[in-house]
This record gives structure tokens, C-alpha cells and sequence, in this order.
């Protein structure tokens, strides 16, 4: 298989250089959900350029759409359009790639960062597939700080409910939001037992880990009955030290000596993981 975790790595940097050319990102969750998006477009999900208009393909909503860097740079891998593209233009005057997805954008389901909206709506798009008798599944990921949305937990119920088992949430585990940590915010303590609760099939994974995320997303596809929450415990900022769980990265810009160390140690850690 292609080293995916290298990838991971080098997709980072893409992000780095949209962020610092454009002076605004939200970087820290950029990071955290970086191995999830690769995961998900590099290996399980049947979504490429080629098939982007076959009612039969697998859908994907990104949910907490503020992480879009991250969203446009493995995007722009699976050959959506170029990255040179994104970071000359990211969050331009004027320019398509702008800070939340745009579905005027190719690969883009729909727009997304009014939070509590992916899951919902994944849940009308994996009915519709029942109903239809297509062999798509239907993915989404949220952050979790979304999950103080009651909107989440609609669809929560109603995807139970109808049994989709086509549909397959992610939870972007970080535990930090922009205002703070998630449990002095809006805590988020036994969220599997919550989803549980709601007749959910729950894995919880280390979400920087490819080959855990893999195996979770393989597992999720052999579920029948009900859907399949994955709850990817990340660190916010993953790759860069200064940045990992630090609330500030939310939404930041790193002056040129920090983007100067943050490109050494992605590239450091890019090279480590192919040499594995």
C-alpha cells in the first residue's frame, strides 16, 4: 500500500503554505484530522474525479468545514484540481477557495461550517441510497465540539432509526475547541456509551494512527443494521510540537520562524515515515 503516513505528513506542509500565504487557517484542526481525510479518500472511499457525478459512488460531507485547508489539500492529491491552485488563491479576493467548502468546487458535496448540519444531512443522502437500492455508503466528519449541536443528535436518532447502515460518522477527537478545552466548554465524557445509547456501532481509535483509522473504516463496512461512529482520538496541531494541544492554534497564523521550524519537522517526520 502507499505510504499514507508519509503522505499525511507531506499534505501538512500544503496546508502550512496555504495558511502562512494567506494569513488565516484554522490550522490546529487541520492537523488533528489530517490522517482521517487520507484514510478515508486514499484507501477506503470509492470518490475520485472520474466518478464524481455516479449517482452509485460514496458520498462524503466534511462537516466541520473550518478545517477546509486540510479538506482542499488531500482533495487536490486525489486530483481534483492543482494545489499550486489553492495556495496561490486560498482565501483570496475573489478566488473559489475560500475558507469553508463550496460545492461550486469539484468533489465538493455541499457546503459545510454552520456546524451541526454534515451528519443530518448524511443521513438524508444514506436513505435515499437505501431507497434507491444503491451500493454507496455515505461518510462525515465532525468535530467535536460540533456535538453540542442538538441537530447532531437528531440525526444521531434518526439514523438508528432507519438503520443506515451505509452511513459512517467520524468524530475529529481533539478535545479542544476555540474556546477551550471541549469538557469545560461542553463535555463530551462517555461518548461511546452516548453513541451506544443511540444504537450506534462505536470504534474508538487513535485518530493519528492510518492503520487503525483503516481498520476501523474496513470493520464499519461489514456492520449491517445500524450505522457506525468512529471516534478518532487526535491531538490538535498533530506534527508540529508547539502547536500540538494548544487551544491558541485554533485559528492562527505562524510567523516565519515558526513556519520555518513547523516545514523541518513535517519534512523530518514526512522522511521518517517512508524510511519505516
Amino acid at each position: 500500500m502507499e505510504n499514507l503516513k508519509a503522505k499525511a505528513f507531506a499534505l501538512r506542509k500544503n496546508v502550512l503554505d496555504m495558511i502562512y500565504g494567506a494569513k488565516t487557517g484554522h490550522i490546529g484542526g487541520d492537523f488533528s484530522v489530517m490522517e482521517i481525510l487520507v484514510s478515508l479518500y486514499m484507501k477506503e472511499m470509492n470518490i475520485s474525479p472520474e466518478n464524481q457525478d455516479d449517482p452509485d459512488r460514496d458520498y462524503f460531507v466534511m462537516s466541520k468545514g473550518h478545517s477546509v485547508e486540510a479538506y482542499y489539500s488531500v482533495l487536490a492529491e486525489k486530483g481534483f484540481f492543482p494545489i499550486g491552485e489553492v495556495i496561490e488563491n486560498f482565501s483570496r479576493f475573489g478566488s473559489k477557495f475560500i475558507g469553508h467548502p463550496n460545492n461550486k468546487l469539484p468533489g465538493i458535496e455541499m457546503n459545510s461550517g454552520s456546524l451541526g448540519h454534515g451528519l443530518p444531512v448524511c443521513v438524508g443522502i444514506a436513505k435515499a441510497c437505501k431507497m434507491d437500492g444503491r451500493p454507496s455508503r455515505v461518510y462525515t466528519v465532525m468535530g467535536d465540539g460540533e456535538l453540542a449541536e442538538g441537530s447532531v443528535w437528531e440525526g444521531v436518532m434518526a439514523a438508528s432509526h432507519y438503520k443506515l447502515d451505509n452511513l459512517c460518522a467520524t468524530v475529529d477527537r481533539n478535545r479542544l475547541q476555540i474556546s477551550g478545552s471541549t469538557e469545560d466548554v461542553m463535555h463530551h465524557e462517555n461518548l461511546k456509551a452516548r453513541f451506544a445509547a443511540f444504537g450506534w456501532n462505536v470504534i474508538s481509535v487513535d485518530g493519528n494512527d492510518i492503520d487503525a483509522l483503516c481498520a476501523a473504516y474496513d470493520e464499519a463496512k461489514t456492520v449491517k443494521g445500524c450505522p457506525t461512529v468512529v471516534i478518532a482520538n487526535t491531538i490538535k496541531g498533530c506534527g508540529v510540537s508547539f502547536m500540538e494541544n494548544q487551544a491558541g492554534w485554533h485559528h492562527k497564523v505562524p510567523d516565519q520562524a515558526q513556519y520555518e521550524q513547523a516545514v523541518r519537522e513535517l519534512t523530518e517526520k514526512e522522511e521518517a515515515a517512508r524510511n519505516e
